[in-house]
């Protein structure tokens, strides 16, 4: 299909892009790799006033170390951090996400910052980030604020990223974490996880469980008791809302996440990628 009339802006530079985003507000959604937003679109399941293309806003793409933590600008693609040695060292966990997401085509086009303030709760790379403990900068014409990144996301697709903001950094506290898993539990190869987990030391987040990306604060409270992997893994779903659906059942759901959490648990400290 084709998508519904709209108006188009191509921003030269961050400066141009804050600036039509502070003068149209919520009639303008920012396009990024456009790999979620660009079929929603054509298949008219989503419709939008006006597009902001960020395409040419490559200040917005980096990796690079400052101080006490790794910074990932809101555009840098998904191959990025596949390889990238800033990546390896502090944040394997990045591209271990990073390269669960798609395949090759999608992960050259799809940004950090896109898969981020699309706001699924069965994203990849978010999940990742929330387990990491990254906060976000969100930034404005008038000035910047920074947002865990476990607390972005408040419901399928809708983020706490106000009308005249734009995602523009990704933050990981430095050192990264010693003790780290990634698994993933899809049907069909290329297909949204049932459930996800990610491990970084103590922390640990889970995607498809509900609305949003979760920490999995009971299984944080019992490894901070000293519980062992089966007994912390146990409490996975608790405070989860998982959904009931053609992908999985809800109570399905609840039972994945423990068991993967109880492999990611023993697991963690390996960097081998689970079969998808």
């Amino acid at each position: 299909m084709i998508p519904a009339s709209l108006h188009y802006h191509r921003a030269r530079d961050l400066t141009e892009a804050l600036e039509l985003r502070r003068a149209y507000g919520d009639q303008l959604r920012p396009l990024a790799g456009g790999q979620s937003l660009l079929p929603a679109l054509k298949l008219r399941r989503d419709r939008v006033d006006t597009l902001l293309d960020l395409g040419r806003v490559t200040e917005l793409s980096y990796v690079a170390h400052r101080d006490n933590h790794l910074a990932v600008g809101a555009l840098t693609r998904y191959h990025r951090l596949l390889g990238d040695p800033l990546v390896d060292r502090y944040a394997p966990l990045l591209a271990v996400a990073a390269a669960a997401v798609g395949d090759p085509q999608v992960r050259h086009l799809g940004t950090v910052g896109g898969a981020l303030a699309q706001a699924d709760p069965a994203a990849d790379l978010p999940l990742a980030l929330v387990a990491l403990d990254a906060v976000v900068v969100l930034r404005s014409a008038t000035g910047a604020r920074t947002v865990p990144a476990a607390e972005l996301a408040v419901a399928p697709g809708v983020t706490v990223c106000r009308p005249d903001e734009l995602v523009t950094e990704i933050r990981v506290p430095l050192p990264g974490p010693a003790r780290w898993r990634y698994l993933t539990f899809a049907r069909p190869a290329l297909e949204w996880s049932v459930v996800a987990v990610a491990v970084a030391d103590s922390r640990v987040a889970l995607a498809g469980m509900g609305p949003t990306i979760r920490r999995a604060y009971g299984v944080e409270a019992a490894l901070a008791e000293g519980a062992g992997v089966t007994v912390a893994a146990a409490r996975a779903d608790e405070g989860c809302d998982p959904p009931d659906d053609v992908r999985a059942s809800a109570a399905y759901r609840r039972h994945l996440s423990r068991v993967l959490v109880a492999r990611a648990l023993t697991d963690s400290g390996s960097t081998a990628e689970e079969p998808r």
